[in-house]
């Protein structure tokens, strides 16, 4: 069996540019959303390896992945990695 495959959800991936094309605007430069994405899609390329190394959500089959400041939603099935959407760790976590 292979590497399961990561998935972008439409959302998600509306999510991404908001993040990303907000630290363009608020720097005035690509250079933090470039390192931002390539951090996201390393710290994503973890879960070849280890698909369960995100936290357990209240929704069965969806787990969270933190990345610096934010929690990456994903879901594990046999063939894929689905990135549903992103959150600020910090809001999330102080409502627990």
């Amino acid at each position: 069996m292979g590497k399961p495959k990561i998935i972008w959800s439409r959302k998600a991936q509306i999510k991404l540019f908001e993040i990303l094309e907000y630290y363009t605007q608020r720097n005035k430069s690509k250079v933090y959303s470039i390192k931002l994405y390539n951090k996201f899609t390393k710290e994503l390329s973890l879960l070849h390896f280890q698909p369960e190394i995100g936290i357990k959500t209240e929704i069965e089959p969806v787990r969270g992945l933190i990345v610096d400041e934010y929690i990456l939603f994903y879901e594990i099935t046999t063939t894929q990695i689905i990135v549903h959407t992103y959150g600020i760790a910090g809001r999330i976590l102080m409502t627990l």
